[in-house]
């Protein structure tokens, strides 16, 4: 049962008679506990609603199309609370976070309802398997899981809950249902690493056609570790190592099933001094969110937007400016932004590699480049006309460093307009070129 909090003026709801404040037990004689439930069995043509209104119980015929919407607003996207991770992960970057920062940053999800709305990570150790059989009877897929190892010991230890073992049983199960699985594994040096790697990798290729990705990524450490449990960076030899490991494994998927499917964050390539590689090996980039390829994607994009440079753009600005990136990208970023001034004379650009003093130098990634830190090692730098920076280094809304610090305060006080840019070769060629 949720309750109704507003009904869209003029939609078909509204004309059934939907109130707000109604509680929507059913739909079509099928209980709604959230959105999933809703949006299932919204899809039929003629729908029966049955509402708690008041002390009354009451039905609402509604007749419309396949997708057509009804108007019904709930008070969360939701219709319920997220559901919270129950693990304690040994490399949860949650746990490093420094006290003091905004409280959302604190909240860990774990819900399979975002996993197949937003693509969001789950680890499946709160879901039971009346869970897994709605999943299996949604056919919600993809579903996106954090694995990180298939051993049950082990992982019972890595997730600090003695359920996470078990809770692997249902990889067979949602195979079985024919669901999708897209798989992340978290790699933690001398942990699931190694021997336990090849395991884990050799288990989830037996799931076949069921497995569409696995991305295994570093673990990211910051220096709030302070009682956590001792991780340490993998070192250029071992990176190399980890990444020998994934693409054997992909080899031989590519040789049994034709396609490559286990594929290696670029900060491991990065670490170990290796080419990444080119795009065709990416196979459409499945695991872009967890850093497989961004690098390689945004060059393949940079170099289809130079190919029609002169028709797309106009090539006569004249504009100096600057770019903060971190050291993960900061090679990659001159690189292309050495191409485009040469392209474009008028262009003229510096590139500044801005290390993590607020998270730790283990932490290269821009997306969690904060505010203080642009701040403190900008103030006397020449940045031009304009500062470009990557928009993952803000929330959703697009205002706020994860330092709370907005996007407007850091421009006052460098003085210089701030230009968020997507990581996207295209959106960097038109973000410089164009007002």
């Amino acid at each position: 049962m949720v309750t109704i909090q507003s009904v869209e003026r003029g939609s078909l709801a509204e004309k059934a008679g939907v109130c707000a404040g109604d509680i929507l037990i059913s739909v079509n004689g099928n209980d709604i506990a959230d959105v999933l439930d809703y949006r299932f069995y919204l899809i039929d043509r003629t729908l029966s609603l049955l509402l708690h209104r008041g002390p009354d119980l009451l039905t609402v015929e509604i007749r419309k199309g396949e997708y057509d919407d009804i108007g019904l607003e709930f008070e969360t996207y939701l219709m319920d609370k997220k559901q919270t991770c129950r693990n304690k992960c040994i490399f949860c970057f949650i746990d490093q976070l420094p006290r003091g920062m905004r409280e959302t940053l604190y909240f860990k999800d774990d819900d399979s309802r975002l996993s197949f709305l937003m693509g969001n990570y789950i680890t499946l150790t709160n879901m039971t398997d009346a869970d897994i059989d709605r999943i299996s009877k949604m056919h919600m897929s993809p579903i996106n899981i954090s694995v990180h190892t298939t051993n049950p010991e082990l992982r019972c230890k890595m997730l600090h809950n003695r359920f996470a073992g078990d809770s692997l049983r249902h990889l067979r199960r949602l195979a079985d249902a024919g669901i999708t699985i897209n798989a992340q594994i978290v790699l933690c040096k001398g942990v699931n690493d190694g021997e336990e790697l090849e395991r884990s990798l050799t288990d989830l290729a037996t799931l076949g056609e069921a497995i569409g990705s696995v991305a295994v990524v570093p673990a990211g450490l910051t220096k709030y570790r302070d009682g956590l449990y001792p991780l340490s960076p993998f070192t250029k030899e071992e990176a190399a190592e980890v990444i020998e490991v994934i693409n054997r494994h992909g080899e031989a998927s590519l040789q049994t099933r034709g396609e490559r499917l286990f594929f290696a964050a670029d900060e491991f390539y990065l670490q170990a001094e290796l080419p990444l590689p080119s795009p065709d090996y990416y196979e459409g980039y499945p695991q872009l969110d967890n850093g497989v390829g961004m690098i390689t994607c945004m060059d393949e994009e940079f170099s289809s937007a130079m190919e029609y440079l002169a028709e797309d753009y106009d090539t006569s600005v004249v504009r100096s400016f600057s770019i903060a990136t971190g050291r993960a990208a900061y090679d990659f970023i001159s690189k292309i932004t050495n191409t485009l001034c040469e392209a474009c004379p008028g262009l003229s650009g510096r590139v500044y590699q801005i290390e993590n003093r607020f998270f730790g130098p283990e932490i290269t990634v821009a997306g969690l480049i904060c505010g203080c830190d642009l701040y403190d090692q900008l103030k006397d730098k020449p940045l031009g006309e304009r500062l470009y920076i990557s928009s993952t280094m803000l929330r959703d809304g697009g205002d706020l460093f994860l330092d709370d610090v907005s996007l407007e305060e850091l421009s006052k006080k460098l003085g210089v307009p701030i230009i968020p840019v997507e990581p996207d070769g295209d959106a960097f060629v038109r973000a410089l070129l164009c007002d």
